[in-house]
């Protein structure tokens, strides 16, 4: 259970891109890099597809053996304007009823909000989900409908995936964790559309 688990980009391309005149690569900057601006419109892109209300159906598995299903809310807001980075965002997160779970495990935080901001390939956060430090994510795209955020803060490493799903009415995530070099948790979210994008917050 300590090794990373291996991830299929459906995007991987089976050749080479062709180059172009003059030596750039199609969808390429000079030189070999792909364009900053490309990418980052469509992360901007993919984190407006996410803004609203969901309904989160969350498995989780320990490394006692021991499983749990809870059901939470999620809402997604975002910025008018950003203070910090290319754009801004507003998680909050609640129970849909009271879990003795979260009394019995104090790194799971029951409800709670976090700005967050997107900055490039990287996603600073005011706070973590397993803490209540600020922390940063790398980003890696796997398409245009999934991305994987990688965290690291105190003994935790948190590997999370998400995916658009069906036209924007799902997602899916799975989220692995380890502490201290060892998989201590591992999570399966199922998430439902409940409410589309409100107005940005001034």
């Amino acid at each position: 259970m300590g090794h990373l688990p291996e991830f299929s980009l459906e995007s991987r391309p089976t050749q080479p891109p062709t180059p172009k005149a003059g030596g750039a690569t199609a969808g390429m900057a000079p030189g070999g890099v792909r364009s900053r601006v490309q990418l980052d419109s469509n992360l901007k892109r993919w984190f407006g597809r996410n803004l609203g209300l969901w309904r989160t159906r969350r498995l989780y598995f320990f490394s006692d053996g021991e499983d749990l299903r809870v059901d939470m809310m999620l809402r997604v807001e975002a910025f008018s304007e950003p203070a910090e980075g290319d754009a801004a965002y507003r998680f909050s997160w609640w129970p849909e009823q009271d879990y003795s779970f979260f009394e019995n495990n104090t790194s799971c935080v029951a409800e709670g909000t976090m700005e967050v901001y997107l900055c490039g390939h990287q996603l600073r956060r005011s706070r973590g989900y397993l803490c209540g430090k600020a922390i940063e994510s790398q980003i890696r795209q796997v398409d245009e409908h999934e991305l994987i955020f990688e965290s690291h803060y105190e003994q935790w490493r948190i590997l999370e995936q998400i995916r658009l799903v069906d036209q924007d009415r799902y997602r899916s995530r799975s989220i692995y964790s380890w502490k201290a070099g060892l998989l201590e948790m591992m999570a399966t979210h199922h998430e439902i559309r409940v409410e589309d994008a409100g107005a940005p917050i001034s």
